[in-house]
């Protein structure tokens, strides 16, 4: 993934970047300097650990803090050595910061006990209580934020997986990623103070969009 201006970091490990990469390419195991070719390495992977993912996971699974943690590793570990693991590392983006690392266990624990307890396996039937799962999941794992780089996937990639217990379509994305992203980040700051009502009517549009391309 492009590197450059994303994230401002402090720490070893996980802040090295691959040599000849101009500091363009976090440091990983294929020995990759280019933004662009790590971008599609990337993507390629997600597509691969997406589609084993959805048939490891059933309908009655309740997500814990490990599973997270298993998801990350799933995708991203033949890129990076610390795939699936914790960072050790603070990060900002855009001048905001993320939770301190160092509360990064304690804070998943909580995310376990309080979010996937009650919204895992998403089983609901009510729509709005599947928006409200979604919602509220996504933007306080989001606001951990708690790997060096991937999370926005990770969360997407729950939130699908979430999406089929509820017995709805593969969740069609785009729309974050095209003319909402402004609105996109806004709904997570808004989850610091508890408020999800942006996300779910993001969640609400995602929904909705995905059942009309599966419908087409």
């Amino acid at each position: 993934m492009k590197k450059g201006g994303r994230y401002d970091v402090s720490g070893l490990v996980e802040a090295q970047y691959e040599a000849g990469s101009q500091n363009m390419v976090l440091r990983n195991l294929l020995g990759i300097i280019d933004p662009d070719e790590m971008d599609r390495m990337e993507a390629r992977a997600l597509v691969k650990a997406t589609d084993r993912l959805i048939r490891e996971y059933d309908q009655e699974h309740q997500f814990t803090a490990a599973d997270i943690c298993y998801l990350h590793k799933t995708w991203l570990g033949a890129i990076y050595e610390w795939a699936g693991r914790y960072r050790k590392i603070n990060i900002t983006k855009d001048d905001f910061t993320f939770a301190m690392a160092a509360q990064i266990h304690k804070l998943m624990e909580q995310f376990e006990r309080n979010q996937l307890t009650r919204y895992t396996p998403c089983a609901f039937k009510n729509r709005k209580e599947v928006v409200k799962a979604l919602a509220e999941v996504h933007t306080e794992l989001l606001l951990i934020h708690p790997f060096r780089e991937g999370n926005g996937r990770v969360a997407r990639l729950l939130s699908l997986l979430m999406a089929l217990q509820a017995e709805l379509p593969i969740l069609d994305f785009s729309l974050i990623g095209e003319h909402k992203q402004q609105e996109y980040i806004k709904a997570v700051h808004a989850g610091i103070d508890r408020n999800y009502q942006p996300m779910e009517a993001l969640f609400s549009e995602i929904i909705e969009k995905s059942i009309s391309a599966q419908v087409d």
